[in-house]
């Protein structure tokens, strides 16, 4: 059988393109490990902020709020998200603060809002309330039931060890099988050049950086559940509520190799004393910590489109830290140029976000 559409990653970025082209074709999802959205997807901060990101995410992350808002009854709820600066970080905070559409608070009103913050270290505060959280499960499973209800196959432990062309179609060996597909979308995340290349595609020069991640318990037995989530000036570290507990990220952003990524005890030190320092509650233990690789091009966009130089191959790749508040924006920019109908886009964003770019 030979498919119209395979899809070479179980990320968000593959299991939304599995959704929105299962209605052109029949699609089938190769996912490498045993479980989707194992690696990034699974780890995500899962925030909603259309104005996080370049020009052209922004235009995927407005692209995508419809859905994120109301599709099978929406996965977002209310969160909003703080930023906290010294007085000595004045410039980094006026920058997120114009970035970001913040608007500015008094010391007092934040700790109000967050009251482990520290008034002592605490010189500046704005905030931002039209921020959400993503509920990212539950978008994950909605998207892979539209795909299999219009008839899409999808497939756990298929690493993919080889690509060929032949006879006019694609042909993808994985320990699962051999499959064939008119059209190969690569989705692989931070192996996505890896994959280009087994298929004879110049690789986009993608890096994937870790971020790292510990789960404290709920600072000073405080309900957390209505806190925002908190910026340090300059994204130089984070906290969010999690299940009744807080994440404390350094949001840390090291070059590192296609693997499953896990945290470095030093990193994630620093980071958590860059937090401590704005709070009036130490960190005594951790319940848990983690780490993910968030992958970019060297200009920071996706890359989502038609590779300029093979037949039939599509990128979906170099999320980096945008992939879910983008997803479905993507996707149906993905599905417009792999169908060959207009997308919703402007032709700006949609050239910025282009493999060709790179070609030039």
């Amino acid at each position: 059988m030979t498919h119209d559409f395979l899809i070479i990653g179980g990320g968000i970025a593959g299991i939304a393109a599995a959704a929105t082209l299962s209605p052109l074709g029949q699609v089938l999802l190769l996912e490498a490990e045993d479980h989707f959205a194992h690696h990034a997807s699974g780890r995500s901060a899962a925030l909603f902020e259309p104005s996080y990101g370049l020009p052209p995410i922004n235009a995927l992350s407005r692209a995508s709020e419809d859905h994120l808002a109301h599709a099978d009854g929406g996965v977002l709820s209310a969160r909003g998200f703080m930023v906290v600066a010294g007085a000595e970080e004045r410039a980094a905070f006026q920058a997120d603060c114009t970035a970001m559409a913040m608007t500015r608070i008094s010391v007092e009103e934040a700790c109000a809002r967050v009251p482990i913050l520290n008034p002592e270290t605490v010189a500046l505060t704005a905030i931002a309330d039209h921020a959400q959280d993503i509920d990212t499960d539950l978008l994950i499973q909605n998207f892979l039931r539209r795909a299999r209800a219009n008839g899409g196959q999808t497939l756990t432990g298929a690493r993919v060890t080889a690509i060929a062309r032949r006879g006019g179609a694609w042909q993808v060996e994985t320990p699962k099988g051999s499959f064939r597909a008119a059209a190969l979308v690569n989705a692989a995340g931070p192996w996505a050049d890896q994959v280009a290349q087994m298929a004879g595609a110049a690789p986009m020069g993608l890096t994937p950086y870790r971020r790292s991640m510990a789960r404290i318990p709920a600072p000073g037995g405080h309900d957390v559940s209505g806190w925002p989530m908190i910026f340090g000036a300059g994204e130089s570290w984070y906290a969010k509520p999690d299940a009744g507990a807080l994440i404390v990220s350094p949001a840390d952003e090291d070059p590192s190799t296609p693997h499953d990524a896990y945290a470095d005890d030093m990193v994630l030190a620093e980071g958590i004393a860059r937090y401590e320092a704005r709070m009036r509650v130490p960190v005594t233990r951790l319940l848990a910590n983690w780490a993910g690789l968030r992958t970019f091009a060297s200009d920071r966009v996706l890359v989502i489109g038609p590779d300029p130089a093979l037949p039939d191959f599509f990128w979906s790749a170099g999320q980096g830290g945008y992939g879910f508040q983008t997803s479905a924006g993507a996707a149906n920019l993905l599905a417009a140029l792999v169908g060959g109908t207009a997308p919703q886009l402007e032709a700006d964003m949609v050239a910025a976000l282009s493999p060709g770019r790179f070609a030039r």
